[in-house]
């Protein structure tokens, strides 16, 4: 029997990707599809609820998701580390699982990856991020995820001279994080990890959206049901080959927060 999904902004961009993978998936079905006008009554029935809503709804979305028992999955910005702390007391309360994605595609994953495995032999570091100009929030999600795993996997704070400065970024866990807002591009991130003599470029490019997430989407509907607790990020369900700094991986939370580096979505 198909597993019945509630999607939260399955109108929108990402949502209506989201709908056509669980339409073209045997294993789920969709259950409700939730616009600005709907009542979270039409979460009821459900077994899973998947939320690409708008930032100041998402919350109310995972809140609502708990309160019925339901696993959650999470493809909205706007998920600071504390916000998704908020919510780990209520999701393993009710013995749920609520589940975070940064970024669906597999290559930002791998990227972030990358980055977060090289940070640690060089002493500075600097994201630049790039997405359309509708993007309503920044920096990205997967800026801030990327950051937050650099940290980790550092013993000390990257080199950031004259931080101080509003032109040099927004500082997320020590590094400065950079965010162009332009038409005619859908995604892109440079992570640039320098030191002394020389640079290493990590850089992910977003081409189509529907190719890139639908692999990433499909793992998330798949792993979400046999999930615990908070977890965040793509990395947590599959073995991308490469060490996640201690702190970094996805994981789930431990009683009063979330265990582990967590971030917004892309």
């Amino acid at each position: 029997m198909a597993a019945r999904v509630a999607l939260v902004g399955g109108n929108g961009k990402l949502g209506s990707i989201i709908r056509q993978v669980i339409e073209e998936h045997d294993g789920f079905e969709v259950h409700a599809v939730l616009g600005s006008s709907s009542d979270f009554a039409e979460l009821e029935g459900a077994d899973l609820v998947v939320d690409a809503s708008v930032p100041h709804v998402s919350i109310d979305v995972v809140r609502r998701a708990t309160e019925l028992g339901l696993p959650v999955v999470v493809g909205t910005s706007g998920w600071s580390a504390e916000r998704i702390a908020s919510v780990g007391p209520l999701v393993e309360a009710a013995g749920t699982a609520a589940v975070f994605i940064p970024n669906f595609s597999l290559g930002s994953v791998l990227g972030s990856a990358i980055a977060s495995a090289a940070a640690r032999f060089f002493p500075f570091a600097e994201i630049v991020e790039t997405h359309r100009d509708t993007k309503i929030d920044s920096p990205s999600g997967t800026a801030v995820r990327t950051a937050e795993m650099i940290a980790a996997a550092r013993r000390e704070p990257v080199e950031a001279p004259h931080a101080d400065q509003r032109a040099r970024g927004q500082q997320v866990a020590s590094v400065p994080v950079h965010s162009l807002r332009r038409p005619g591009i859908v995604a892109k991130q440079e992570t640039i990890l320098s030191g002394p003599g020389e640079s290493l470029a990590v850089v992910h490019d977003t081409i189509d959206p529907a190719a890139a997430y639908a692999p990433g989407i499909r793992i998330a509907l798949e792993a979400a049901g046999a999930a615990s607790g908070v977890v965040v990020g793509l990395e947590g369900f599959i073995d991308i080959g490469i060490g996640v700094p201690s702190g970094g991986a996805a994981r789930p939370v431990d009683e009063g927060g979330v265990t582990g580096q967590v971030a917004t979505s892309a």
